[in-house]
């Protein structure tokens, strides 16, 4: 007596985050905003030119059978309705590049590639710190440089790079960012007078009302936030490394 399996198939949206060293994807339930399977990460391919990242998203996507709805990628860069407008941490073959167009022949699948610091900012509106708050939300990331996601109302302002802003004649980053206070061995208390500065200036700027602060050392929130003196309420970012993967299957499907 033989048997044989068959995969269910839905249309569940898979989102891939997409960067220098690392690329990490899953299927994604959008109802609750957290992984529909088990991650699944390789490491980004040298060279890592569009032509050749495709193919291992096209091998990433056969892990998941099952989820064969729409596709959503993160870059990190400028990303202007699919095209590629900046390579800082990949290969400057990207520039210019048709992202959107190249990764669905690749695939098969309807494929939609979003800026990796707001499709964290998406995840973040939607399921994460910034849940059920209205109005202007500014999500950072705190990292090598200064990431930033504007979000109004639910919706997208993209490509904000807010990271380059000039303050005290310097592009932000290059003083506040988490690398900054690393490579200068600066105290909590030295980094958060350099933070309150920049949030201040986004203050200025914007009159937002909260700000998400998310990266790696967001995990270490407790020991710098409560020393920012700020205007507008401040809080941890709360999804993690999820938040490329969920932010890129949820503008996959319009959210």
């Amino acid at each position: 007596m033989s048997s044989t399996t068959t995969t269910t198939t839905t249309e569940t949206p898979v989102g891939i985050d997409f960067g220098g060293t690392g690329i990490k994807g899953a299927p994604v339930d959008l109802e609750v905003g957290d992984f529909a399977a088990e991650r699944v990460r390789v490491k980004t391919p040298r060279p890592s030119t569009p032509v050749v990242v495709a193919e291992v998203f096209r091998e990433l996507l056969d892990a998941f059978p099952g989820a064969q709805g729409p596709v959503g990628v993160t870059v990190p860069g400028i990303v202007r309705h699919g095209v590629v407008g900046s390579a800082a941490n990949i290969d400057p073959a990207w520039v210019d590049t048709d992202a959107d167009a190249l990764f669905t022949e690749a695939t098969g699948r309807e494929v939609h590639v979003v800026n990796d610091a707001d499709a964290a900012g998406l995840a973040e509106v939607r399921y994460g710190a910034a849940r059920g708050h209205r109005g202007l939300v500014i999500v950072t990331t705190l990292g090598t440089g200064i990431g930033s996601a504007l979000v109004h109302d639910g919706r997208l302002v993209p490509n904000s790079e807010l990271g380059h802003l000039e303050l005290d004649g310097h592009v932000a980053e290059k003083r506040a960012a988490n690398s900054a206070r690393e490579r200068e061995d600066l105290s909590m208390t030295a980094w958060a007078e350099r933070l309150t500065a920049y949030y201040r200036h986004l203050e200025r700027l914007f009159s937002p009302d909260l700000f998400v602060v998310g990266g790696g050392v967001s995990k270490r929130s407790e020991e710098f936030l409560p020393l920012l003196r700020l205007d507008t309420e401040v809080v941890p970012a709360t999804l993690r490394n999820k938040a490329g993967v969920v932010g890129a299957a949820l503008h996959a499907t319009g959210g």
